[in-house]
């Protein structure tokens, strides 16, 4: 019979069997439950001076946690986001543990205590349609990488998606029928989204001749490309469209500044929320209104809607409203 003190039994169950059989969470979820214990286990064998093999499951005490988590913001120069990750994974750990066993319930509870800090929340940074245009004019499209290069961003664009979403479409995915593309998600879950005709033209263009199982967008090798290749494709192309576009300096321009455009653009076409909601795939619809809260544009053509008319009843200037100290002294 397994020892249910010690840690390192509970992390594998964690990792193998809860995340993955029973909650059938997403590989970057469960990447970054992962990371979090990398990043975890040896701080505290350090603190404590023992293996990391033989650390037990009361050794990460609430106490040492908290130690952690302020490494983690002091040390590591981590966000108050970033931290509040940490300590989710960590929650789903320990809540783990106090179902499958009864001793550890205390222990389960104490962690789940420790508290979220609130973070300042920052408005969304996206692209107007100018300098979007500008982004997709860089890529030189006299070359096969330029093509490439040209589609990826006309199609982070068009679709709104994630960098891992485009990194891990399948020509399969894209009806070439009806002009549509099928977006496996968070959680598996999937969505369609329109796609225009010039986007569609883009995709037929490097994906001629391929099966319907292979990646749609390959690297130079001919291997398909990764998430972190399409960040460094985008950040790559923006640098060179800030030669030309001066705001774009102001801006630090990732695939996910490039969603948040899609999803500012398509508000101020009109598109309710809702549908927006699931174009970008979003679980809530909380997520989706930051991009209403944050659009000035579309937050002054409300406001032109109902602004009074110009003429009205005249209003007494201030020098001839003598009865105005009176109604203060009266409050």
């Amino acid at each position: 019979m397994s020892d249910t003190t010690l840690l390192g039994p509970w992390v594998r169950r964690f990792l193998l069997e809860y995340l993955v059989k029973d909650r059938n969470l997403s590989v970057n979820t469960r990447t970054s439950y992962r990371d979090m214990l990398v990043l975890l286990l040896p701080y505290v064998a350090a603190l404590l001076k023992k293996p990391v093999d033989r650390l037990k499951v009361f050794d990460l005490s609430s106490e040492l946690i908290r130690k952690f988590l302020n490494h983690l913001e002091q040390n590591r120069c981590c966000s108050v986001t970033t931290r509040n990750q940490r300590l989710a994974a960590l929650h789903a750990f320990a809540r783990f543990i106090g179902q499958n066993s009864p001793e550890h319930l205390d222990w389960c509870a104490k962690v789940r205590l420790i508290p979220f800090k609130r973070a300042f929340q920052p408005g969304i940074t996206y692209l107007e349609k100018s300098e979007m245009d500008v982004l997709l004019a860089t890529p030189d499209r006299r070359t096969q990488l330029g093509q490439r290069d040209y589609t990826i961003l006309l199609f982070l664009y068009n679709s709104g998606v994630r960098a891992s979403e485009a990194a891990n479409l399948r020509i399969a995915d894209i009806d070439w029928h009806v002009q549509y593309v099928r977006i496996i998600g968070k959680g598996n879950k999937q969505r369609t989204c329109p796609l225009w005709p010039i986007t569609m033209d883009q995709l037929r263009r490097i994906a001629a001749q391929r099966g319907p199982e292979q990646r749609v967008f390959q690297n130079r090798n001919g291997q398909p490309i990764t998430r972190f290749g399409i960040h460094t494709l985008v950040e790559r192309h923006a640098l060179k469209a800030a030669t030309i576009e001066p705001s774009l300096k102001k801006k630090r321009v990732s695939p996910h500044v490039i969603r948040h455009s899609t999803a500012t653009h398509l508000l101020r076409a009109g598109v309710d929320i809702n549908t927006i909601r699931a174009w970008l795939g979003h679980v809530s619809l909380n997520t989706t209104n930051i991009y209403a809260e944050t659009d000035l544009e579309t937050k002054a053509r409300a406001l032109e809607t109902c602004a009074p008319a110009k003429k009205g009843p005249r209003v007494k200037p201030w020098g001839d409203q003598p009865d105005l100290m009176a109604f203060l002294r009266e409050l």
